[in-house]
């Protein structure tokens, strides 16, 4: 018997957003676009040039202690090796989540007609993440910092969120690690102030996240419009928790020990920090927003993406 592509599953279906797109097209637009706009981080970046004396490694105002009283005491040459060390932890950040989104992507797709757009577009994402991880992995090599893993217990913590999370749980923490760090580097990457291995990285991440995004977006979207009332509820909670766990190992605490400064004095002056707040309320705007239409940011979940940070 043949296979029978999977599209949409919920023809005329619609949510707060409008009519849901179909599933299959969708996907067949992403595949075209990936065959348009694809690299290999390997042969599209200059790995052997130096890296430039005198330059950040990512905007000043993106280091985490920007504008704190440690801050405007703290020598350039300080603040620049800070930007060094919070580029490594990001990193490591994104080689962490980028696991995690493969994992539930294989899970997602596992029980999907192996021929339908649908999951060949996964399969594609998943090696953009492989490449991804490995881009990240080398940058932090090049740039002579140490990886940064996040704490054993947000470590274990994911581990179990990825374990129970429902599928539109999936999707909406897919896009939690995608849309904020894609905010931040996409100020990265146009930014002459930074060093030219970190913003080719960015802009890759960037050309090819965009895709990633649609396809997170249009699939969480459908999961909301179909999924059963306790699934809906069981997601709004375990996403909020996602989000509270992800903004906690945003950056390595031990960046401040590295670069010579007081880390619990560190710490306590960037939660204090009012432009810190704005630039990670800014970075999930977008997403926050998208989250709230589709019904996401509701009851206990709301309280706990409140705790996060994120929203305001």
């Amino acid at each position: 018997m043949a296979t029978v592509p999977d599209t949409s599953g919920v023809p005329g279906a619609r949510d707060a957003l409008g009519p849901l797109k179909d599933r299959e097209r969708v996907a067949q637009r992403l595949l075209e676009s990936s065959a348009r706009h694809s690299f290999d981080p390997d042969t599209d970046l200059d790995w052997a040039a130096p890296l430039e004396p005198g330059k950040w490694y990512c905007p000043p105002e993106l280091v985490s202690l920007y504008g704190t009283p440690l801050w405007r005491r703290m020598p350039e040459e300080q603040r620049m090796d800070l930007s060094r060390h919070e580029i490594a932890s990001l990193a490591s950040l994104g080689i962490w989540f980028e696991i995690i989104l493969m994992q539930l992507l294989v899970r997602h797709v596992y029980d999907k007609p192996v021929t339908s757009s649908h999951v060949h577009y996964a399969l594609t994402e998943i090696a953009d993440e492989c490449r991804h991880s490995k881009m990240f992995a080398r940058m932090i090599d090049k740039v002579g910092a140490p990886a940064y893993p996040v704490a054993r217990r947000h470590h274990n913590l994911a581990r179990v969120l990825k374990t129970v999370s429902t599928t539109p749980g999936s999707f909406a923490s897919t896009l939690l690690g995608e849309e904020i760090l894609d905010h931040m580097q996409r100020l990265t990457f146009p930014d002459e102030r930074v060093q030219t291995l970190v913003r080719g990285v960015t802009r890759i991440h960037v050309v090819e996240e965009a895709r990633h995004v649609r396809y997170a977006r249009e699939e969480l979207r459908r999961q909301m419009a179909t999924c059963p009332r306790w699934e809906a509820e069981l997601t709004r909670v375990s996403t909020g928790e996602a989000a509270r766990v992800f903004t906690a190992a945003f950056i390595n605490p031990q960046v401040y020990t590295n670069v010579g400064l007081d880390r619990r004095e560190a710490v306590a002056q960037v939660r204090a920090s009012g432009h810190r707040r704005e630039v990670m309320r800014a970075g999930a705007e977008r997403l926050t927003g998208f989250l709230d239409d589709i019904g996401l940011l509701r009851g206990a979940g709301r309280r706990l993406w409140r705790s996060s940070g994120l929203l305001a």
